[in-house]
């Protein structure tokens, strides 16, 4: 009688081993299959200062760069010229769309003239604003290779610092300020850069 209670006994214990084994070996199959594989020849890359959080929002304009030079310093002028050109390029496309929507809505004389005259003076904005980005991420590498310095930046520019400095900019142009709507423009921005943030 002891023995077959001992068999029992055995027997529970094995099974439940099994059992657990058994769990074990499919959650470890589980992970491995979620793991995606690269394709032959093909090596996931990791660029510092470069993904979703260093993206345009609809609170601020962002832009990442690199540059490359035997001369550290060299190389992050470089990382910041290039961000900077970025930058400029981002904001002068967003700003064109929410000129063109917000002349467009509005009822002006000389529709194509007036527009000529917003992007000028947007052009001058975000030229002078430009020097209040603030770096977001700075990082310099060492090719060891080619002993040449690689620095990657990121820079951004508060959506609300440039509206503020538009807004000013437009007030004080004789010609544009008897038509200028100040809460008109501002609405016309805010969606511009919902969309951005969107994305």
């Amino acid at each position: 009688m002891k023995t077959m209670t001992t068999n029992r006994t055995m027997t529970v214990l094995l099974t439940a081993l099994m059992l657990s084994g058994a769990m074990t070996a499919c959650k470890s199959k589980k992970n491995v299959a979620e793991v995606p594989k690269n394709p032959d020849g093909e090596v996931d890359v990791i660029i510092p200062c470069s993904g979703p959080e260093f993206f345009t929002n609809d609170k601020v304009f962002r832009a990442n760069s690199l540059g490359e030079s035997m001369d550290q310093a060299t190389a992050k002028k470089k990382a910041m010229s290039n961000a900077r050109a970025d930058l400029a390029a981002a904001i002068n496309t967003q700003v064109k769309a929410v000129i063109d929507n917000y002349v467009n809505s509005r009822e002006m004389n000389n529709r194509e003239e007036v527009g000529e005259r917003y992007e000028s003076l947007a052009r001058e904005v975000v030229d002078q604003r430009l020097s209040g980005t603030r770096t977001i991420c700075e990082q310099v590498k060492r090719v060891t290779s080619s002993g040449n310095y690689k620095a990657y930046v990121a820079i951004e520019l508060s959506a609300q610092d440039l509206l503020s400095a538009y807004n000013q900019r437009l007030s004080s142009d004789e010609r544009l300020r008897i038509d200028y709507d100040y809460e008109k423009f501002k609405e016309t921005f805010d969606k511009e850069m919902e969309k951005m943030g969107n994305r």
